[in-house]
């Protein structure tokens, strides 16, 4: 009996140790908005690694100042509504990181002096003349993919992204079960 009782701790014991490592590193989120269309959806579900070696093109969650105001917290259920907080996280691309130079003009994004192909933006043209003969060290330009509705590093408000600032990146997206796998 005491034999079993030991054996029951230790698997106790272990299923914590490994819950406390899985919610170290991994995270869940849920899209808010159609900054991110055609690749993420209002209502998409993610899986996050909480990682700030990003890569171009990966997908990030960002933090910002940006206070939540009352038409964003509409339709959302009392539970959505208390994890939301008072700022708003962004979910973005990485296109130019840290030591890249990034031009956007007449509709183009061109990085390192070469045109970057967009294929999960649509066709659509990127609006904004932006000139950056390189990106600071530890800073991040961020966009998302509905380049005609997306609040990211092209505005004032949000700017280049302190890496400190990215929580995490998209690794895989579990709903709606018929978009579920690798995010791309």
């Amino acid at each position: 009996m005491k034999k079993e009782i030991i054996e029951w701790i230790k698997s106790i014991a272990l299923a914590f140790v490994l819950a406390f490592i899985i919610t170290s590193f991994i995270s869940g989120t849920q899209v808010y908005g159609s900054s991110m269309n055609p690749t993420l959806n209002h209502d998409d579900f993610l899986i996050i690694f909480k990682s700030r070696d990003i890569k171009h093109g990966d997908i990030v969650i960002v933090k910002t100042n940006l206070e939540v105001n009352p038409e964003d917290l509409e339709g959302l259920s009392p539970l959505n509504k208390w994890k939301m907080g008072k700022t708003k996280s962004l979910i973005k691309r990485a296109i130019a990181l840290q030591g890249d130079s990034l031009v956007i003009s007449n509709g183009k994004v061109y990085l390192n002096g070469e045109k970057l192909e967009e294929d999960y933006i649509g066709g659509v043209e990127t609006f904004g003349d932006i000139v950056i003969e390189k990106i600071p060290d530890g800073k991040v330009f961020v966009m998302g993919d509905n380049r005609g509705n997306s609040l990211d590093s092209r505005s004032d408000r949000i700017g280049l992204v302190d890496i400190e600032d990215v929580s995490g990146k998209v690794i895989f997206q579990l709903y709606p079960f018929s978009k579920f796998g690798k995010v791309k």
